[in-house]
């Protein structure tokens, strides 16, 4: 147990943690052996927030290790489990702090991730123990140091050998296996015998089918060269001897039902996986956005089958086997198991979200999770469709709208604005989805939020997609915008939403409405909601006109950012280049780095009247293009205007810099390609750029989402073709590889064979 000397004799207040100096430590640190569990909770929870926060590591942490061993070491402390694992998860962090000195959250330099790393690694031995310890928490928060902390492959490889054997509970067994894995990739001198092993077992018939499956995805994890034509359906033939029996289809309930007090229990327990499958009500104080945002990161971290782990390290390990991916979430999607169906959505939204290809069986895959008796799943399955963006989701249109009306029937016709949580929020999800692919069908919904004001702020970003309903909708978001209160730090439909959505459905009766905002906005210094509202008028164009008396004083207001919203819609509302042009020259000179790229937007607007800001254009623009890549965004908002104004004659440079910028940052990538797209056949000398980001069979070149949305990568392949169809370009296709990608692009410009990486 814990050495009250040893520990008064550090002087903890020299030293710091995320949250001020450390003379609070000691005191978390005894309560870590209290034996009240309430006291222990909170220690370990302030030791984690401050001590150990979000993963880092301070010297205060590393002075700690001693004491979080002797408690450890002890039979007697209490929630030994809980301390074994604190001392993994800082031994995981430290190891990625080793290389020499690094800085510390409160900007000083620190050894502490080294220093960590070093004394855990000293007592890796002290994991063993652990790992054979009577208590089967305290063995499973130890099994991950075998693979972390010792430094003798050899060692390490055959006490997780014996751990297998020993071990009789499946969650320890599938643990040992997984750290197996961990071990190979940690040392190489491991990946042998690791891969060796962990091949005889999924072999081994005479196995448990779950642990030839955790052998068969662990050693493609650790060995992806491995991976073969049979190792997908061998684990999806695995896969189904583990996968429980299905359960009888719960029953709808009816509105009469619900309406007796306990339906939202009943509906939570019945149509979800498991007894976690309810919405529990927010509390009131908290605005609703917030509570959903946090509710939505709550269910991110569930995992509902006891497969899923190692199903998400599966398709890791498959990367960019698109097809292979494909037919495991099918038997995943398929599954008679709920929980392994629910699970499997978020699988198959990251592969559609990662990796390029024809995902329209994915889509309607989840489009089949979309039930009324499953409102848990459908939530997530709509939420994730809603996620796609138009393009993407596209195929599951109709089975969208068919849940949608069907819901309405079968709960209640404002089954958006239901009492019980789940259910309401499966059809809002639905809706929600439903609107993103501009159908009107999503109305009757979205008419009960902006009436009921329940959940509207929710309904206010999708309002925007329906401008053909702009009759029915703008005359509510004008109602809700002229109850704007902005003094509110958190108001719970945010104007700026309310004028976006108004610009979007286009109906120019917004306009007195938008001009008032901005009158309210500037009467409370509200800076963030009157240049959304300016920016929302000039969308309007010579329409709105009527607001130049609001406008214009604005153009010459102190805020630059205010300043810049006026100038642009100045530009808008009356297209006067000699009054706007000056005032974008002048406003160049105070704006920062936000401020400016809007300037540079305008000027593009502006296009040959801003001729005489062309000098100084031309020499931001090459400046930027030879400078620091963090000038990327300069030259995507400044190469636009160049192009814009100055036309074939800035040409070369406007290429080149857009070229710069991409290959910069990766985000940049839409922005490049739309101004490529301008050029016409100007663009002649981007195309082998854009020719190699169509070969890839990632959206990026490591397979992580592109950009902030699939959909946006595919309207990078919809341009990026159009352009390459302008010089006679046709692609070509090929058998493809084990990502796969296929084919190239051929022509009169050339050829360039996929996948092409940079």
């Amino acid at each position: 147990m814990i050495n009250d000397s040893d520990l008064d004799s550090i002087d903890w207040s020299s030293m710091g943690h995320a949250y001020g100096r450390a003379d609070d430590v000691p005191t978390w640190l005894r309560n870590m052996a209290s034996p009240d569990p309430e006291v222990r909770e909170r220690a370990f929870g302030k030791f984690y927030s401050a001590a150990h926060h979000q993963g880092d590591v301070y010297p205060c942490t590393t002075a700690s290790l001693p004491f979080l061993f002797a408690m450890a070491d002890d039979p007697a402390a209490p929630d030994r489990a809980s301390v074994v694992e604190l001392l993994v998860s800082i031994g995981s962090e430290a190891a990625e702090r080793v290389d020499g000195i690094w800085m510390a959250p409160d900007g000083t330099e620190s050894t502490a991730g080294a220093d960590s790393s070093a004394l855990i690694r000293e007592r890796g031995e002290a994991f063993v123990a652990y790992a054979s310890d009577p208590d089967t928490l305290v063995r499973g928060a130890a099994i991950p140091g075998l693979g972390l902390f010792l430094d003798d492959a050899e060692r390490a490889a055959a006490v997780l050998r014996d751990r297998l054997k020993a071990e009789t509970g499946i969650t320890e067994r599938l643990l040992v296996i997984e750290t197996m894995a961990d071990l190979a990739l940690r040392l190489p001198a491991a990946q042998a015998p690791a891969r060796e092993w962990l091949g005889a077992l999924a072999d081994d018939v005479t196995t448990d089918p779950d642990i030839r499956l955790a052998a068969l995805v662990q050693r493609a994890h650790c060995v992806s060269q491995g991976i073969d034509a049979d190792t997908v359906p061998t684990a999806i033939a695995l896969l189904r001897r583990i996968t429980p029996a299905p359960e009888p289809a719960p029953e709808p309930v009816a509105e009469s039902v619900a309406e007796s007090g306990d339906d939202g229990e009943r509906r939570g327990n019945a149509s979800g996986p498991c007894t976690c499958a309810t919405e529990p009500a927010p509390a009131s104080d908290v605005p609703p956005h917030i509570a959903a945002a946090f509710a939505g990161l709550e269910r991110r971290g569930r995992a509902h089958a006891p497969t899923t782990r190692l199903l998400i390290t599966f398709h890791a390990a498959l990367g960019g086997r698109v097809d292979d991916r494909t037919a495991l979430l099918t038997e995943q999607l398929r599954s008679p198991d709920r929980a392994t169906r629910y699970d499997a959505i978020g699988m198959a939204k990251s592969l559609i979200g990662s990796w390029r290809g024809d995902h329209t069986h994915l889509v309607g895959l989840l489009a089949d999770c979309l039930s009324t008796r499953d409102a848990y799943t459908t939530a997530a399955a709509a939420e994730a469709l809603g996620s796609l963006g138009a393009g993407l989701a596209e195929p599951a249109r109709e089975a969208l709208a068919a849940y949608v009306a069907e819901h309405r029937v079968t709960h209640r016709p404002d089954a958006w604005a239901s009492p019980h949580p789940l259910p309401r929020r499966a059809h809002q999800e639905a809706v929600l989805a439903l609107a993103g692919l501009g159908d009107e069908r999503a109305l009757p919904g979205l008419l009960t939020a902006l009436d009921t004001g329940t959940d509207a702020w929710r309904a206010v970003n999708a309002a925007g997609r329906l401008p053909q309903c702009a009759a029915e909708l703008a005359p509510r978001l004008i109602l809700r915008l002229a109850e704007a209160d902005y003094t509110r730090e958190w108001p719970v439909i945010s104007p700026p939403a309310l004028m976006s959505a108004l610009a979007k459905l286009g109906d120019p009766a917004a306009v007195p409405a938008l001009a008032d905002a901005v009158r309210g906005a500037v009467r409370h210094k509200q800076t963030c909601g009157a240049a959304p509202a300016l920016d929302a008028l000039a969308s309007f164009g010579t329409r709105a006109a009527a607001a130049l008396d609001v406008v214009r004083p604005l153009a010459d207001a102190d805020d630059v950012t205010l300043r810049v919203a006026a100038i642009r819609a100045l530009w808008e509302l009356e297209h006067r280049p000699e009054d706007v042009v000056p005032r974008l020259e002048r406003v160049l000179d105070e704006a920062g780095h936000h401020d400016t790229y809007a300037v540079l937007d305008v000027l593009a607007r502006v296009g040959p009247p801003a001729a005489p800001v062309l000098p100084r254009l031309r020499r931001m623009v090459s400046e930027a293009t030879v400078r620091h890549p963090g000038d990327a965004w300069i030259l995507v908002h400044g190469a636009p205007a160049l192009w814009e104004i100055g036309g074939e004659a800035e040409a070369g440079l406007v290429v080149r810099s857009l070229l710069t910028a991409w290959d910069a940052n990766g985000s940049t990538a839409d922005r490049v390609v739309a101004c490529l797209d301008r050029m016409g056949r100007s663009a002649k000398p981007a195309v082998p750029r854009i020719q190699a980001a169509l070969a890839r069979s990632g959206r990026r070149d490591d397979g992580t989402p592109w950009g902030s949305s699939a959909d946006q990568d595919e309207e990078l392949l919809r341009t990026g073709r159009a352009i390459l169809a302008r010089f006679g370009l046709t692609r070509t296709e090929g058998k493809g590889g084990p990502t796969g990608s296929a084919g190239g692009w051929s022509g009169p410009v050339g050829r360039v064979h996929g996948p092409v990486r940079r």
